[in-house]
C-alpha cells in the first residue's frame, strides 16, 4: 500500500474510534452536568483551566518533539535501509527523562501552591481538593504524552486509539462511583469526584501506554545514534514555552470571565451557572465532531515532517488539498447541522433553553475553528512551530484584552464575540502562512458555496418532513448528513472519483 493510502487509512482508524470516544465523552459529560448542576461545571471550569496551563508545563512539548524526532529518524533509516530501532529506543529514553523532569516538578509545584491557587487566583476555596488531585496525575500526563508521540510518529496509530479507550473506559467507571459516594456531600465533592475520576484513569493510560511500547516490534535492531536531551529539548522547549505563554494568557482570560460576569450584574452563582453552560455545555458539544479532523491535524505533524525531511514537495500538496477539502466539507456540515437542531438537541442532552441559544451564536464560527486546527497541524509538520506559536500567542493575549471590554458590558455574548473575533484573527494568519510556504489552487465554488447549498437544503427538508411525521433528533441529524452527503455529491462538491477513490482504497485495506 502506498504511503498516501497507509496514512488516510491510519487518519480513519484514529478518526473513527476517536469519534466514538468522544461520542460517550459528549454523552457522559451530559449525564454528569444534569446530575451536578451548572455551578458545579462552572467550579470544574475554572479548575479545568488551571489544569490546562499546568499539563502544558509538564508535558512541556514533548509529544511534538517526539514525533519530529521518530518520523525523521524513520523516514531517514528507510532511505539508508537501515533498521530504526536503537535511535528510537534512544529517543524515547531521552524524552522519558525529560518528562519526568518536568512532570514531576510541576506536580509538586501546583499541589505546594493549592492553596493560593484557589483562594487569591480561582476565588473559591471550594477549588482545592481538585486542584490537588490533578496535581498528582500530571507525572503521568507527562511520561504519557511523550509516549503518544512515539505511537504517532511510528505510524501505529491503533496503540494511541487502544489507550484512548482504557482511559475512557476507566474514567467513567471512577467518576460514576465518585458521584455516587463523594458527589452527595457538596459541590465541592462532586468537583473532585470529576477531577479524580481523570487522575485516576490518567494513571491508567500511562500503564497501558508503556506496555504497549516495550512490546513494540519497532523497537528491535539498527545501530546506534538518535537524538538525546539535549536535542528534545531544543525542539520541544520552543513549543512549550510559546504554549505556557498561549495557556497562561488563556487560564488569565478563563479566571477573568466570572468576575466579568458579576460586573455584568450577575451573582457568584449565577456567573459560575451561566459560564458553566457555555464551557461545561455548549462547547463539548460544538466541539465534539472536530476530532475527526483532529485526528487527521494530529497525523499530518509525522507525515509532512517525513514528507519535508526527504524534500517530497508533491506528496506535501496532495495532503495540503485534501485537508482543505476534508475540512470545509464536513465543518460546513457540522455548522448547519448545530445550528438548525441546536433546540431539540440541547433539550435533549441538557433541557436547557440558553444552551440551544448560545449554541446557535457560536456555531457559525465551526468552519473557521476546524480549518484553523488542521492548518496549524500542517504547519507544524512544515517547521513552522514557532509561526504557530507567535500567532497563538498574539490570539491570546487579544482574547484577554477583550474579555475586559466586551464581558462587563455584554454578559455571555460578550465572550462569544471576542471568541469570534479570535478565531477569525487566528485562521486568517495561519492559511495565510499556509498558503505562502505551500502554494495551493482552491476552488471556493466546490469546496465552499455548493457544500453550504447543500447543508442548507438537508436541513429545511428533514425541518419539513418532521412537521408531517414527528422524529427524533438523532435521526433528524442522520438524515440530514445522509441528504447532505447525496447532494455534494449531485452538485459536485464531491465528485465519482472521490468515491471510487474511497472504494478502492478500503479494497486495497483488506488485501493488505
Amino acid at each position: 500500500m502506498g504511503k498516501t493510502k497507509m496514512f488516510l487509512m491510519n487518519a480513519l482508524l484514529l478518526s473513527g474510534v476517536s469519534a466514538a470516544i468522544r461520542f460517550v465523552s459528549v454523552s457522559f459529560n451530559a449525564h454528569v452536568a444534569r446530575k451536578v448542576g451548572e455551578e458545579c461545571m462552572g467550579l470544574f471550569t475554572l479548575v479545568a483551566s488551571v489544569f490546562s496551563l499546568s499539563v502544558i508545563i509538564a508535558s512541556a512539548g514533548a509529544n511534538l518533539a517526539v514525533v519530529r524526532c521518530v518520523s525523521e529518524a524513520v523516514a531517514r533509516c528507510e532511505k539508508e535501509g537501515v533498521a530504526p530501532g536503537a535511535r528510537l529506543k534512544k529517543i524515547v529514553r531521552s524524552a522519558t527523562l525529560y518528562s519526568l523532569l518536568f512532570g514531576v516538578s510541576t506536580g509538586l509545584a501546583v499541589f505546594a501552591s493549592s492553596g493560593f491557587i484557589a483562594r487569591e487566583l480561582l476565588g473559591d476555596e471550594r477549588c482545592l481538593l481538585s486542584l490537588r488531585a490533578f496535581a498528582v496525575s500530571l507525572p503521568a500526563i507527562s511520561l504519557s504524552s511523550a509516549l503518544s508521540g512515539y505511537f504517532t510518529g511510528v505510524g501505529k496509530i491503533y496503540k494511541n486509539a487502544v489507550c484512548t479507550v482504557t482511559e475512557e473506559a476507566a474514567k467513567i467507571l471512577v467518576v460514576s462511583a465518585g458521584l455516587v459516594f463523594i458527589a452527595p456531600r457538596g459541590i465541592e465533592y462532586a468537583c473532585l469526584a470529576i477531577v479524580g475520576g481523570g487522575a485516576a484513569a490518567q494513571a491508567v493510560s500511562l500503564a497501558v501506554s508503556f506496555f504497549l511500547y516495550i512490546t513494540d516490534k519497532k523497537r528491535k535492531g539498527g545501530t546506534s545514534g538518535g537524538f538525546g536531551v539535549k536535542n528534545i529539548a531544543s525542539l520541544a522547549l520552543p513549543v512549550a514555552v510559546g504554549s505556557a505563554a498561549r495557556n497562561g494568557l488563556i487560564t488569565a482570560e478563563h479566571l477573568a470571565i466570572p468576575r466579568g460576569l458579576k460586573s455584568f450584574g450577575l451573582t457568584n452563582s449565577e456567573a459560575l451557572a451561566v459560564y458553566g453552560v457555555f464551557s461545561g455545555m455548549v462547547m463539548p458539544v460544538v466541539m465534539f465532531p472536530s476530532v475527526v479532523l483532529y485526528s487527521f491535524a494530529g497525523l499530518l505533524v509525522p507525515e509532512l515532517a517525513g514528507c519535508r525531511a526527504v524534500g517530497d514537495r508533491r506528496r506535501i500538496a496532495r495532503i495540503e488539498e485534501k485537508v482543505f477539502r476534508s475540512s470545509l466539507l464536513f465543518s460546513i456540515c457540522v455548522a448547519g447541522i448545530l445550528i438548525s437542531f441546536s433546540d431539540p438537541l440541547c433539550a435533549r442532552l441538557y433541557g436547557s433553553a440558553e444552551a440551544a441559544r448560545q449554541m446557535r451564536l457560536i456555531s457559525v464560527l465551526i468552519p473557521i475553528m476546524y480549518l484553523d486546527s488542521a492548518v496549524d497541524g500542517m504547519l507544524k509538520g512544515l517547521g513552522e512551530e514557532v509561526y504557530c506559536m507567535r500567532v497563538n500567542v498574539v490570539d491570546s493575549l487579544l482574547c484577554l484584552v477583550l474579555v475586559f471590554i466586551l464581558v462587563p458590558s455584554y454578559g455571555i455574548d460578550g465572550f462569544i464575540m471576542l471568541t469570534i473575533i479570535s478565531e477569525v484573527v487566528n485562521a486568517a494568519l495561519s492559511v495565510m502562512r499556509l498558503l505562502k510556504i505551500a502554494p495551493l489552487k482552491t476552488d471556493l465554488l466546490r469546496w465552499m458555496v455548493f457544500p453550504v447549498a447543500s447543508i442548507c437544503a438537508a436541513t429545511f427538508g428533514v425541518k419539513l418532513i418532521s412537521d408531517f411525521a414527528p422524529l427524533h433528533i438523532y435521526l433528524k441529524i442522520a438524515l440530514a448528513v445522509a441528504a447532505y452527503g447525496a447532494l455534494c455529491f449531485l452538485s459536485g462538491a464531491v465528485n465519482p472519483t472521490d468515491a471510487s477513490w474511497a472504494k478502492n482504497l478500503i479494497k486495497k485495506r483488506q488485501e493488505a
